[in-house]
């Protein structure tokens, strides 16, 4: 693919992991940011602000489409730039939705599948599990402040996968054929739960770090506290409260047959990152 890729949420772990996968290839990315000085390849994409879709689309030749966590509502934003992505003669978008986009319908993201489907773009599904990235995120300032993994996940294992494969896994469905149509499952390849990885941390850093196994009020507390929007804070205790059941714990052996090579484990992840925690 000779033409750009314009590629949303492109500050966030995700995107940055797609647009250097992109380029890693030798295919042209464009990064979609509401701010877009600093990068000369990248343009001005706001999903609040309609009026900068078709500008950030013009002679792109495919789109990556994720949605950032503050957007509940598809239709007027991701789904609005996938039609005017097709008007505008876009057909290839690779969209990152979740696992069970397929069997929770109620989720924003499976709403976005549905319009996809429904379209005729030639699109690509690429469901992530729990994301590993997040303790260097998310997790970051418990672990960094109070020496802990905060969330109400019980007893749950959740199979991490890193961005980075994700972001590789990416540029391999737009550079070669045959993903068109098709929806991949994307996880780590072991399920830990979060007690063992507080052990991987207390190795790592050499500082004990516990999971502290908080309840569903305290955990919304400190989310809150920290000024996270209450309805953010309730998304993300809900799919920690799923973990419990199991959501996020099957191993999918997709990963590492679409990479050709293992996929990333948590403690690799954990060694690359030692400074995000000290």
């Amino acid at each position: 693919m000779n033409l750009p890729i314009l590629v949303t949420g492109a500050t966030g772990n995700v995107g940055r992991a797609v647009v250097t996968a992109l380029r890693a290839r030798g295919l042209p990315a464009r990064p979609g940011l509401r701010d877009a000085t600093g990068d000369p390849d990248a343009v001005v994409l706001d999903f609040l602000r309609p009026e900068t879709f078709a500008p950030a689309l013009a002679g792109a030749g495919g789109l990556f489409l994720l949605r950032p966590p503050p957007i509940a509502d598809v239709g007027p934003t991701l789904n609005a730039l996938v039609d005017v992505a097709l008007a505008a003669g876009v057909r290839r978008i690779v969209f990152l939705s979740v696992i069970g986009a397929d069997k929770r319908g109620y989720i924003p993201h499976a709403k976005v599948e549905k319009h996809l489907a429904q379209s005729t773009a030639e699109w690509t599904f690429l469901r992530a599990g729990f994301f590993a990235q997040n303790l260097g995120d998310a997790y970051r300032p418990d672990i960094r402040e109070h020496h802990e993994l905060f969330v109400p996940a019980g007893a749950g294992r959740a199979a991490f996968v890193d961005v980075r494969d994700v972001g590789e896994v990416a540029a391999r469905t737009f550079a070669e054929h045959g993903h068109v149509g098709a929806a991949y499952t994307l996880t780590g390849p072991e399920a830990l739960s979060f007690d063992e990885v507080a052990v991987l941390l207390t190795k790592a850093l050499g500082r004990e770090i516990r999971y502290a196994r908080p309840g569903v009020v305290r955990y919304l507390w400190r989310l809150r506290k920290r000024g996270l929007p209450f309805a953010q804070a309730v998304v993300q205790a809900v799919l920690h409260v799923g973990l419990r059941y199991g959501q996020a714990e099957d191993i999918d052996p997709t990963l590492a047959s679409l990479l050709e090579h293992p996929p990333r484990t948590l403690a690799q992840y954990i060694a690359d990152h030692l400074e995000l925690w000290r």
